[in-house]
């Protein structure tokens, strides 16, 4: 995917300087986006959803900043793959446990983002996670995903999380406490066909992936909406972070065919490798979507054993 040529300008994020497209949204708005001119963007089918979400201004390590942060258009292609239980537990912190779908066996996923109409502006995204069970889980894990699996609402740990723009590495790293880096990332997903590809360190490819794109539902806006909650320290202390997807057009394949994940050399195969992962299980593909991204907020987790 080739970029066209855009004038940028500095900006200031928590002492740390990044560009952003110049005449951007973030640009002009500084997160404080005029809802009005995102709903004439052509791109977007409505704003309603933001409507009912009002920010509220932070201190953060990035400094002052409104929450949560506006997706107005995304898209999305995750696969969930069984994974050896023992291989999470090893790359988990030790005060989180694996979800586990029966004894021995978890989920690891892999996903791919592609942001196109932002409060910080187009930017791409890769991510390798596992789930978890409730930072403050009961004794029964059965219990915990059946819940999850209810009410559309899963809990998660991530362990590579690229992006292909400055201002997203920093607020996620510095910001959230992710495992974020900038390196050339493509995503395009749209009804025919999902495909990505991550470049590593080296310039060649981290992780590549293609795959038929499951057949569509639309939804009216507000009608599907899920949640996720990804647990990092930040400053040695622990924090959750929430995330609201507003589900437009989706579509899901079990044990899906034709799904071609290909690793090479790289943070993110060397991640997913080490999960051990056993067979890919689900492919979901969101064609259009909406998301809200809240700043963490500091959260109780037990002591680790």
């Amino acid at each position: 995917m080739s970029a066209t040529h855009q004038e940028t300008v500095e900006v200031d994020l928590g002492g740390r300087r990044v560009t952003v497209p110049k005449g951007g949204l973030f640009d002009r708005y500084r997160m404080d986006t005029d809802l009005d001119e995102v709903a004439r963007d052509s791109r977007v089918s409505g704003v309603d959803f933001f409507r009912r979400l009002p920010k509220t201004r932070v201190d953060s390590p990035i400094g002052s900043t409104l929450t949560p942060n506006f997706y107005y258009r995304m898209s999305s292609a995750r696969l969930t793959m069984l994974a050896r239980s023992r291989a999470i537990r090893a790359r988990l912190p030790r005060e989180l446990a694996p979800l586990e779908v029966v004894p021995g066996v978890g989920l690891a996923s892999v996903i791919f983002f592609r942001y196109e109409v932002c409060d910080i502006d187009f930017y791409t995204e890769a991510a390798v996670g596992v789930a978890v069970r409730p930072a403050r889980h009961g004794r029964l894990g059965a219990v915990d995903l059946a819940a999850a699996l209810k009410n559309d609402h899963l809990d998660t740990y991530v362990l590579s999380l690229p992006v292909n723009t400055d201002i997203a590495q920093v607020r996620g790293h510095d910001g959230y406490g992710f495992p974020k880096w900038v390196t050339e990332l493509d995503v395009d997903i749209d009804t025919r066909r999902a495909a990505a590809r991550v470049v590593g360190d080296s310039g060649e490819t981290d992780v590549a992936f293609s795959a038929p794109t499951p057949a569509q539902t639309r939804y009216p806006s507000g009608e599907r909406v899920s949640t996720l909650t990804s647990y990092t320290s930040i400053a040695g202390a622990w924090h959750s972070t929430l995330s609201q997807t507003n589900v437009l057009s989706a579509g899901s394949a079990v044990l899906p065919r034709g799904v071609d994940l290909r690793l090479g050399k790289g943070r993110m195969t060397d991640d997913l490798r080490s999960l051990e992962p056993i067979r890919t299980i689900r492919l979901d593909v969101i064609t259009e979507g909406q998301l809200a991204l809240h700043m963490p907020v500091p959260y109780s987790v037990p002591s680790a054993a």
